[in-house]
């Protein structure tokens, strides 16, 4: 009978009540991983959200016929609402950041979900549409000479990095959450 015998390993001795009291309790919670709020790498995401909506919204904005098709408005309204957005939560990383606190309250990060997964559709759903319509005069019409069709390329792949930075950051507020 193989059995693995016993070993007796020293044991440090309880400290005294007087010592624990000093010594905050270990909690359990969820791990901060880099991309959620009042994290550098959620910082980092923001600015990334904010810097690309801002280059889609002044180029397009800077275009002189973009106001007569209705998904290129529509990009600057979605890159307008994106940039805002993460300016203010931008705001709220800093100061957590420079607190030292925490972004783990429910209804904060309930906020945070909402925001971004709103921000983020409509922001795809933009780019998409603009995508579509610059598709069809740079392609289908070829009509690339009387129109800004770089800019409006330019403007348009601006959106999609936007909403590319702005996909981790609802689906990590969204898993953190959903992990309550």
């Amino acid at each position: 009978m193989n059995v693995s015998q016993g070993a007796v390993h020293p044991v440090e001795a309880p400290p005294l009540q007087t010592e624990r009291a000093n010594v905050p309790l270990p909690r359990n919670r969820i791990k901060d991983l880099q991309g959620m709020p009042g994290t550098v790498g959620g910082l980092f995401l923001r600015f990334s959200q904010m810097l690309f909506a801002v280059v889609a919204l002044s180029v397009m904005a800077t275009t002189s016929d973009f106001p007569s098709v209705t998904a290129f408005c529509y990009l600057v309204a979605a890159a307008g609402l994106q940039s805002m957005w993460s300016l203010a939560l931008a705001i709220v990383d800093i100061y957590a950041l420079l607190v030292g606190r925490r972004l783990q309250n429910y209804q904060v990060v309930s906020l945070f979900a909402i925001g971004d997964g709103v921000a983020s559709t409509l922001m795809f759903a933009a780019a998409c549409a603009s995508a579509g319509i610059t598709v069809l005069i740079g392609n289908d019409l070829g009509a690339c000479d009387r129109n800004h069709c770089t800019e409006f390329e330019t403007a348009t792949a601006m959106a999609f990095l936007s909403w590319f930075c702005a996909l981790p950051s609802f689906l990590l507020n969204y898993w953190s959450l959903a992990s309550r």
